[in-house]
Parts: structure tokens; C-alpha cells; sequence
């Protein structure tokens, strides 16, 4: 319940004669023929489900930027407009929330997250914020102790930047209470893992193990006994002994999954590994239990399959889509995996590292071509500025070979691009997929890899816009939280989390709020073909739509780190609320 914090109320009229006579002549009339009873009257009345009033209604249509008003029926937006326009509107049992001036916006979409494995990582050890080595081992030994006997350890999210000196863990760390299971815990990022003996033996890892395509084994520089860390495609020669989660466990993880979201007022997402979900996420549909929209995305390497599928056109519904295909072309700059030009300052041994998907040269782009041909949505994962220049070189060959198909390709990531690269993406059209939280979060040390002339081109949002190119925002959740406000605020402000960058880390790639929210609105619907139906606050639209408890636009910064979601409607329907 919401108390004092917002009124709620709902309109009834008590003319009781009146009803009783229009209800038995109703009721008379569908008795004496079924085909005359008004099938659905409900919905097809002047009437609306819910009105929204006296808001702050932020609809992020050019045609009525601001307004006070809206009102729901079904499954749509009906009407937006001020309080007095609403009054048609109102009927017998119409649910009418007043905002008190609060800021309402679009449900947000978040164009790039992995919705399962987040869901299953509230549930796993925390390690995101282990701040030296010995707080990293006491987390996993107490998180082991409470396991049945047998079951992996597997998440975490840890990130060795937190640690004074940044150096990366060690099996050794772990192995003394873990010799009876399996561990291979993840670096945010995704792209490193640590495990223990027990899993590396499994895999039949060690001294003579040659290094696979796109990956790193790394070893002990005096005798080459690995640590554990895995960097990239070595990760696969562990991940592969993972036990499957049951059915329950990823239905579990997955309703976890949902929740969050809604109470972060995130009503879609573009899973980019929900393929392989798709029969949990209609499970929850089925049980009205699903409460975010899904465009479910596929491995790039498996596009024959979704063409022999028939999956052009991003086949589905409003509620569970699928049809895009996502492919890797190197890893992360915090496994220093992400592929440069040049070498990193701090290794300066290595640029990073193509994907196996790399492999060999000139499989990238006749994947992308075959799958473009297909009709098929693509969208590549790129970090570093080699691995970007060489993605958008294939997608500007498949776009001059046939200019004739809305493709939308997109780059996931596009964090460190050089400057000359970035009309490119506008010739091309191809999509920024961006995770602006990043942008916080690496900008503590980011520097002693890449150093300040290369970071003029990382997380580039204003130059991004200004060459007409579109943004779509999202998380990257599980590797950095799925809170849209926290990433709002990290383009706007380009704070780090160090608080050593008060005025900004490369201020001059700073947005204002209002592109920010347009980016995780209009700019995520429009990167997933939606933007007929998503992204807006306007009439046809469906009824996504979000209140916040402060007033983004206008408040201090100082705000932002309490400003949290008060509602969230999804489908016309009230799913969270506080």
C-alpha cells in the first residue's frame, strides 16, 4: 500500500434503481439471445480501467511532450491529456491514482540484459562489492557452508578493481573449503571466472592445457600452473561441466527475475540469452506471474536454426518476441579481453583478444551475411576500438551489397570507439546499444588501461547523438544492476563510483536527462522493431508505464540516490507499488 504517500481512490455512483434496471434488461436481452449480449462490454465502454491525474506525465511524444493526465483501458493507453480532459473517462469502477505531482514516464526498456542468469544471481554469493581478497574468500567460505553437498558455486560478480592492489584471485584463495564441489565464480564483466582444483580437474586443465581460440588460461609466471582464471573462450572448457538447472531452479530464478524488474519500473527487456528460456518465460505468462515484456535474443552462431524457424520479423507477441541473434566480437576491458588498436598501458604485452566467433577469418562476416539474408536481426557485441572498426566494416559491406531492408543492426557495447568511427554508425544505421552504468563503474580505472586520448571516444553518448545516431540504454544486468535511474544518472553525470569524478569523467560526453530517459524509452523500442507500440505515452500505445518518487528533471543530483520507482503498470495492470 501506498499510504499517505499517494491517494488512490475509486469512483462509484450508488444510483442502485438504476442499475438493477439497466442490469435486468441486460441481463434479459443476452438470455433471449446470446448473439445480442455485447461480448465484452467492458472493454468496448467510454469508460477507462485506470486514470492517472495530476501528474507529471514526461510522454516522450514530440507531438505532446508534457502532460498531467492519462487514462487506461485494457491493455492501452486511451487518452492523455490534463484532469479536465479526463472526465469522460471516468465511470463506475474507473481506479483513479492521483500523482501529486509526481514524475511519470514510459516503462522502461532495457536493451541489453541476461534476465535468467540475473534472476538466479539474487540468489547466489555476492561478491560485487567484496572490497579486499580476504572479504572475497570469507564471503565464498560462508556461502559454502550452507550448500547440500555437491552443488557448483557459481556467480558472484566479483571484480578485483575493488582490491588495493588489483591483483587477480587465486584458486589457492578458495580451495581449502571447497574440495568437495565445483567453483567457477564470474568477474562482472562476464568475460573472466575463477575456478577451483576441483573444477579444474575437472576440465583437465593444467600445465601442458594450450590456450583455445579467444581465450587465456592464466598461469603462474615462474612454473605455468594455472591460477584458475579464465579468460573468454577458456571459460568454456570449465562452464561446460556446470550442471543444468532444473526446471524449478530456472523458473525460480526467472519469477526472481521478474519481480526485480518491476519494482525498478523496467516493463521490457531484450534478453540476450533468453532464447533458450522462452518455455520458463511462457510458463510465467501462463500463470499471469511474468510481469516484464520479452524480446528473446539467440547465439549468432545458431542463425540457421532461427531461419529454418521462420523467425524473421521478430515472430511473437506483445508480451514474449523472438528473432534477434547476438554474436561476440572480443571481451571486456576488465580482463583487459576487450581488442584494441593499440596495446593496453597497463599490459602492454596484449591489445585483447578477437572471440572464438572470430575464427577463422571471415567467419563473422558470412555469419552476418547469411543470417542478414535470412532476415534476421543482428546485434554483435564490441568493446575495444578495433573490435568496433571491424564490426561496423561488416555491417557497411552487407548494407551497400543490399540497401533494400530496415535491418537495424546494432553493436552492443560500442564503449571505446575512435572518433573517427562514429559517423559510421550513422551511415549505416546501426544501433548503439549502450549500458551507461558502465560508464561509472569503469571510469575509476579505466585510465591506466586505456589512457586519456583513447577515453575521448569512450561511452561517447554526445557524440553518439550528435551524429544523429540512435542510442538504446540499457543494463547489462547481471554484470552492473538493472536500475534505469542508476544509469540515467551515469550519463548525465559520467560520476564514477570512486567519487573522484565529481564534475565528470570525459564531461564532454554528457547528456541531459531527457535524452537519457528517451535512450531507455523510445530508443530501446525503436532497437527491437517496437516503437509502434512501446517507448511512448500516447493514445494506442500499450499501458507501460512508470512513477517515480522524485522529479529527475529538476531535483539536485544529491536526490538521485533515493529517488526510487512508485509505480509500475505494465499492460494496464498495477504490478508493483509501494
Amino acid at each position: 500500500m501506498m499510504g499517505n504517500r499517494m491517494l488512490r481512490e475509486s469512483i462509484f455512483t450508488s444510483i442502485f434503481t438504476s442499475i438493477v434496471t439497466w442490469g435486468t434488461a441486460l441481463a434479459v436481452a443476452c438470455f433471449t439471445s446470446f448473439a445480442a449480449c455485447p461480448r465484452g462490454f467492458t472493454q468496448t465502454s467510454k469508460h477507462a480501467d485506470i486514470v492517472l491525474l495530476d501528474a507529471k506525465i514526461h510522454t516522450m511524444d514530440p507531438d505532446r511532450p508534457i502532460a498531467a493526465a492519462v487514462a487506461i483501458r485494457g491493455q492501452r493507453i486511451v487518452a492523455v491529456g490534463d484532469n479536465d480532459s479526463m472526465r469522460d473517462w471516468l465511470g463506475d469502477g474507473t481506479e483513479v491514482i492521483r500523482a501529486e505531482g509526481r514524475v511519470i514516464l514510459p516503462g522502461f526498456n532495457d536493451s541489453h540484459v541476461h534476465f535468467l542468469q540475473g534472476g538466479q544471481q539474487l540468489s547466489s554469493v555476492q561478491l560485487r562489492n567484496a572490497a579486499t581478497p580476504a572479504e572475497f574468500r570469507e564471503r565464498i567460505e560462508a556461502f559454502s557452508k550452507g550448500l547440500e553437498a555437491g552443488r557448483w558455486i557459481v556467480g558472484g560478480d566479483w571484480d578485483h578493481e575493488n582490491w588495493p592492489e588489483g591483483n587477480l584471485p587465486h584458486r589457492d584463495w578458495i580451495d581449502a573449503f571447497t574440495l568437495d564441489r565445483g567453483v567457477f565464480i564470474s568477474r562482472l564483466d562476464g568475460h573472466m571466472g575463477l575456478a577451483n582444483s576441483y573444477a579444474l580437474k575437472l576440465a583437465g586443465i593444467d600445465e601442458t592445457t594450450p590456450d583455445p581460440p579467444g581465450g587465456t588460461i592464466v598461469r603462474e609466471p615462474e612454473t605455468g600452473r594455472p591460477t584458475g582464471v579464465l579468460k573468454d573462450a577458456a571459460m568454456n572448457l570449465v562452464t561446460k561441466n556446470i550442471p543444468a538447472l532444473s526446471w524449478e531452479a530456472k523458473r525460480s530464478a526467472a519469477k526472481a527475475a521478474t519481480e526485480h524488474a518491476a519494482s525498478l519500473g523496467v516493463t521490457s527487456v531484450q534478453d540476450m540469452s533468453g532464447e533458450e528460456y522462452v518455455p520458463v518465460f511462457q510458463s510465467l505468462r501462463k500463470e499471469r506471474e511474468l510481469k516484464t515484456r520479452i524480446y528473446a535474443v539467440a547465439p549468432l552462431p545458431q542463425w540457421k536454426r532461427s531461419a529454418e524457424q521462420n523467425l524473421r520479423a521478430a515472430i511473437g507477441d506483445d508480451w514474449l518476441r523472438r528473432g534477434g541473434l547476438k554474436g561476440f566480437a572480443d571481451g571486456s576491458l576488465g580482463s583487459t579481453t576487450a581488442l584494441f588498436f593499440e596495446p593496453y598501458l597497463d599490459e602492454p604485452r596484449t591489445n585483447g583478444l578477437p572471440s572464438d566467433e572470430m575464427f577463422p577469418e571471415g567467419a563473422m562476416l558470412e555469419r552476418v551475411r547469411g543470417a542478414d539474408a535470412a532476415g534476421l536481426q543482428i546485434m554483435i557485441h564490441a568493446i575495444g576500438d578495433a573490435a568496433n572498426e571491424t564490426i561496423l566494416s561488416i555491417y557497411e559491406q552487407i548494407s551497400s551489397a543490399a540497401t533494400d531492408r530496415d535491418r537495424r543492426f546494432r553493436i552492443e557495447h560500442a564503449q571505446h570507439l575512435r572518433l573517427l568511427d562514429i559517423p559510421r554508425f550513422q551511415t549505416t544505421k546501426v544501433i548503439a546499444s549502450m549500458q551507461p552504468f558502465h560508464c561509472a563503474d569503469d571510469g575509476r580505472w579505466a585510465w591506466k588501461r586505456i589512457g586519456d586520448d583513447r577515453a575521448k571516444g569512450t561511452y561517447a553518448f554526445r557524440s553518439l547523438l550528435d551524429a544523429g545516431v540512435v542510442l538504446a540504454f540499457g543494463s547489462d544486468w547481471n554484470v552492473a544492476p538493472l536500475d534505469p535511474i542508476a544509469g540515467i544518472e551515469a550519463a548525465v553525470t559520467r560520476r564514477t563510483l570512486d567519487g573522484k569524478n565529481p564534475n565528470g569523467w570525459v564531461p564532454e560526453q554528457k547528456i541531459t536527462v531527457e535524452e537519457a530517459v528517451r535512450a531507455y524509452t523510445v530508443g530501446s523500442a525503436y532497437a527491437e522493431f517496437a516503437e509502434s507500440k512501446k517507448g511512448m505515452i500516447k493514445p494506442g500505445m500499450l499501458a507501460d508505464i512508470v512513477m517515480l518518487s522524485d522529479d529527475i528533471f529538476e531535483n539536485g543530483f544529491d536526490r538521485w540516490k533515493t529517488t526510487h520507482v512508485r509505480l509500475t503498470i505494465v499492460d494496464g495492470r498495477i504490478v508493483f507499488e509501494r
